[in-house]
């Protein structure tokens, strides 16, 4: 069996996938992608094969590529920043066969993702927060303004007040 311990080269196919428009610049922007793994320190990418965008299913001039790249790195470590760095849809080491871990890589590696959470939640706290004040504001603003206005069906109907008439006196 082909062991190696974490600290060892690893070799892996990783998938990418990508969906956008127009179908030109996205096999432009995912070549540009794997130039920046391929410049990552640490990894090499020996082979490459980008597939020719295809037209998305009942979506107009929207398309979706996938490119398939072997990458070559030097540890266990780099495997798996790249796994959140690029989020690769699919990742299949190919060597070695068996991998040797120490309690100080899993620490690391958990480290890693607990970093990468708690990033990914403040932005998460953030953006809620920012919705919530949009959405008071735009309450504010309808209230103000006399209007209302439908996100989903993205139009602002202005909302007839008839005119309070006034009394005469006699």
């Amino acid at each position: 069996m082909n062991s190696v311990k974490s600290k060892d080269e690893l070799r892996a196919v990783l998938i990418l996938e990508m969906l956008g428009r127009p179908k030109e610049y996205l096999v432009e922007t995912l070549n540009g992608y794997i130039d920046k793994i391929n410049s990552e320190p640490g990894v090499v990418v020996e082979n490459r094969k980008v597939n020719e965008p295809t037209p998305v299913k009942d979506q107009k001039d929207l398309y979706t590529t996938y490119a398939e790249i072997e990458v070559k790195v030097e540890e266990a470590f780099m495997l798996i920043l790249l796994t959140f760095k690029y989020m690769p849809s699919h990742i299949e080491i190919l060597s070695p066969d068996e991998l040797v871990l120490t309690h100080n890589d899993y620490n690391d590696m958990l480290n890693e993702v607990t970093r990468r959470l708690h990033g990914y939640d403040e932005l998460a706290k953030i953006l809620q927060f920012e919705r919530n004040t949009l959405v008071n504001k735009l309450k504010e603003f309808e209230e103000k303004n006399k209007v209302q206005v439908d996100s989903k069906e993205q139009k602002t109907e202005i909302k007839e007040e008839k005119p309070k008439k006034e009394k005469r006196k006699k």
